[in-house]
């Protein structure tokens, strides 16, 4: 690993595993953990570092000083981006998605403030940035920059994800985690024991692209996972008042915090699952927490 980024990996904390304690849970006889992703750095939480931390590597080796992403208003991705870049002394750029607003989100302004240069591209050009996946294919590209496509969505993030089953210490049946662009949930299927099931619950609705999108992050095929496409709440940083209703309870009795738009989504499709009896008694889950509370300051109650 390049110096510089071996040093600021070491300002992240190790991820805990939290049991969850629920009159429903243990009526149920599931086990439920948390793997709190949420807590590895004030800033740069869940699994934003763990697929940027190898893509970094790997454009600081090939001697990079400017670093293109995309992302929406609310980037968890661009955040974290951001603020790596004034970490680094990079440059950064964001492409976001729509016209600006009369004021820049809390987001955007922290991404301002650290350095990255905006700019807003319309919402068809930037579904035609999507098509570009390689660390060089964005058109017009100069030789010191790197282009990193949406999510960190590239085969080095899978890498940064396996460590997340590496830190497991306990035996377990089922993996969940929200999906966005599906990369944290390929690094985990690629990663886990073969007798280990992976469950995605997805953010967006719609979203049965994603299951491409995973098969093809995979250096091989695997049949151990599944896509959930039903607890979407209405679309991506949607919500209904069941989920914010969830969000309230949950958090009261754990005083774990969560995101509208990717976690609270997960554990409020897990709880109803295992409501449903979907799983066996005495099934083991660990849900991984993503982090991503920053844009918790988008949403209004």
């Amino acid at each position: 690993m390049h110096s510089a980024l071996k040093k600021l990996d070491e300002h992240f904390s190790t991820s805990q595993l939290h049991k969850i304690e629920d009159p429903m849970l243990r009526t149920s006889g599931v086990e439920l953990w948390i793997k709190r992703d949420d807590q590895l750095h004030p800033i740069i939480s869940g699994n934003k570092w763990r697929k940027l931390k190898y893509i970094l590597d790997h454009a600081l080796c090939l001697d990079s000083d400017s670093l293109i992403s995309m992302g929406g208003a609310y980037s968890n991705h661009l955040h974290a981006l951001a603020y790596v870049g004034k970490l680094l002394d990079i440059n950064t750029k964001g492409l976001i998605r729509g016209e600006p607003g009369p004021e820049l989100t809390c987001t955007l302004s922290d991404m301002r403030d650290w350095g990255m240069k905006l700019e807003f591209v319309s919402r068809t050009a930037y579904r035609e940035l999507r098509h570009y996946r390689g660390h060089f294919d964005l058109p017009g590209l100069q030789p010191n920059q790197y282009w990193l496509p949406e999510g960190g969505s590239q085969p080095l993030a899978l890498r940064g994800v396996a460590e997340i089953v590496h830190e497991i210490v306990i035996p377990y049946d089922v993996l969940c985690v929200p999906c966005g662009t599906g990369t944290t949930m390929a690094g985990l299927i690629a990663s886990v024991p073969e007798h280990v099931s992976v469950l995605g619950i997805s953010a967006l609705k719609n979203a049965e692209f994603l299951n491409t999108d995973v098969s093809n992050l995979l250096s091989r095929p695997k049949i151990n996972w599944q896509i959930n496409l039903d607890y979407h709440c209405g679309g991506f940083a949607k919500t209904n008042p069941e989920l914010l209703s969830f969000i309230d309870r949950f958090e009261q009795s754990t005083h774990i915090p969560l995101d509208p738009v990717y976690t609270a989504k997960m554990l409020f499709a897990l709880y109803n699952l295992i409501e449903q009896k979907t799983f066996k008694p005495g099934t083991r889950i660990i849900a991984i927490h993503t982090g991503g509370l920053q844009g918790k300051r988008g949403f209004t109650r």
